[in-house]
């Protein structure tokens, strides 16, 4: 008896597929050097950050991969209410912000990599969680608090975000530290080999090769 054939199914355009697309299209962007101040650019999109060094013991094994430390989004409208952002660089800003960050915690700057994409609001969505799923950086889940914006005067008692835990140094308030730092450093350790062993099984394609713009010599 014939086995069973049943014909592939195939929708464009579900969430599925279309997260999937803007995932691959997005790691086909160049990485972008942040040794330097960047120069500011227009518009809202999806970014992530990435370790391209050998000196970071912890992040080295991630140096080669297309696995990004920190997936972040800056969106032209207010996600709780729909009104648009006025303000015209939301990309830009939030990068800027990171590149100080990875400064302050202590991390070599020029070891350190971005790639970007400018999308609507929707599709930043589904790009986000489409990275944040299938890679789980490192920054996003088991040491969090790098993207926390500097609280304000009423909140700066809050305490040590588990980023700050283990790289010390941000110039801002905190109300205690809660989290142990060795014991953060062997989870990060753990998750980073968790996520080399599961390198190739992306419902995305990564590319043959990467691109590099050095805003040092451009």
């Amino acid at each position: 008896m014939p086995a069973e054939y049943i014909p592939a199914s195939f929708d464009p355009l579900s969430t599925e597929q279309i997260s999937n697309t803007i995932c691959e299209t997005f790691e086909r962007q160049p990485l972008v050097a942040m040794t330097r101040e960047l120069p500011r650019f227009e518009g809202a999109g999806l970014y992530a950050i990435y370790y391209r060094g050998r000196s970071v013991d912890l992040y080295a094994p991630l140096a080669d991969l297309q696995v990004p430390v920190y997936v972040g989004r800056a969106r032209s409208s207010n996600s709780a209410t729909g009104e648009t952002v006025r303000e015209p660089y939301p990309l830009y800003k939030r990068v800027r912000q990171h590149r100080i960050s990875i400064i302050e915690g202590g991390l070599p700057i020029a070891e350190f990599r971005f790639r970007a994409l400018l999308l609507p609001d929707v599709h930043i969505d589904l790009g986000e969680n489409g990275l944040r799923v299938g890679y789980q950086p490192i920054w996003n889940s088991t040491i969090k608090g790098f993207g926390g914006h500097e609280q304000g005067a009423t909140t700066r008692q809050s305490k040590k975000s588990k980023w700050d835990t283990v790289h010390d140094g941000r110039r801002r308030t905190h109300g205690g530290v809660i989290h142990d730092a060795r014991a953060l450093i062997e989870q990060v350790k753990a998750h980073i080999q968790w996520q080399v062993a599961d390198y190739d099984h992306m419902p995305w394609p990564h590319p043959a090769a990467e691109t590099y713009l050095d805003l040092d010599v451009v």
